[in-house]
């Protein structure tokens, strides 16, 4: 490998020049990253290296070529590439970007991801995990669902006591983390400030929303984190016709629908607010996800 700078490479970015060889060799994407960066046994186990110019003609260097389990099917890489590059809510689009420049100052090496987050996780899975939106340290910053912050890793240890995931922490979009029968998404696709979406920005998310639950043709059970994550997915029911305005929010409470339809379960969303006060504790939250394995296991 011949020496490179940092300036060389496309840092956390997908080559569409490349896409078909990642194709080609059962892989979701390709991901030109800085060699210092590399972990060797990583590397030397799942990444394959080739040599390519850039774009811009100024890179003929190794790159690395992610492998994961799950072959992106094409619909799947196509609602994955119209999320990524949404511009619908102007607010939105500026608070990530301000983000992602501004910087946390923990995080001042970091190259923000910056846009949109599809979902994450196993496209055949029996359980979906809906949340409000990307932290703006969090998943903004890392480029995955629920990563990279003290809400993800308070999540993710809980699922994976639940045996759905492959660890009990979510740093960050190369730390071999795997979901086990679960798919996590989330309502909103971008950072809002404060955390609150307009009703605007909702209805603008609602249709990638929609287009991945109807992917995810496998899904018994919703785990809904929090109130706004619960009515994003009531108003997407509302969508495919069915009433819902007698159900009513409720950490923990499990929600019958009509056949053809997954239950409904509620839970307080892991921010730092509810678990740092008791509002949500980890008793509390591994006792939601057993209501979702004995609702999975109802539904065999």
């Amino acid at each position: 490998m011949p020496a490179v700078s940092r300036d060389d490479l496309v840092l956390d970015g997908f080559v569409p020049l490349c896409r078909p060889a990642a194709r080609s060799a059962n892989l979701i994407g390709l991901r030109c990253l800085p060699l210092h960066a590399l972990d060797p046994d990583h590397a030397k186990n799942n990444c394959c290296w080739h040599r390519i110019n850039c774009d811009s003609g100024r890179m003929q260097v190794g790159i690395v070529l992610e492998s994961r389990t799950d072959f992106l099917l094409p619909e799947w890489e196509k609602l994955r590439e119209e999320i990524i590059s949404c511009t619908r809510c102007p607010r939105l689009v500026k608070h990530r970007r301000e983000i992602a420049f501004r910087k946390k100052k923990e995080f001042t090496n970091w190259r923000y991801w910056g846009a949109p987050l599809p979902g994450f996780g196993d496209t055949q899975a029996q359980l979906l995990i809906v949340g409000l939106a990307p932290a703006a340290h969090g998943g903004n910053r890392t480029g995955r669902m629920f990563t990279g912050d003290g809400s993800a890793n308070f999540l993710m240890r809980a699922l994976h006591k639940a045996e759905f995931a492959n660890q009990p922490t979510s740093v960050h979009d190369r730390d071999g983390l795997q979901m086990m029968n679960s798919f996590m998404t989330a309502v909103v696709r971008c950072a809002p400030p404060q955390n609150k979406p307009l009703a605007s920005e909702l209805a603008n998310c609602s249709t990638y929303f929609d287009r991945e639950l109807a992917l995810l043709s496998h899904v018994r059970v919703v785990l809904a984190l929090g109130q706004v994550a619960f009515k994003g997915y009531l108003d997407h029911l509302k969508r495919q016709g069915f009433s819902t305005e007698r159900l009513r929010f409720k950490h923990g409470q499990k929600y019958l629908m009509p056949p053809g339809f997954p239950v409904l379960i509620a839970s307080y969303h892991p921010s730092r607010q509810n678990t740092q006060t008791g509002r949500l504790t980890r008793t509390m939250m591994n006792a939601a996800l057993g209501v979702v394995k004995s609702s999975l296991a109802e539904s065999t």
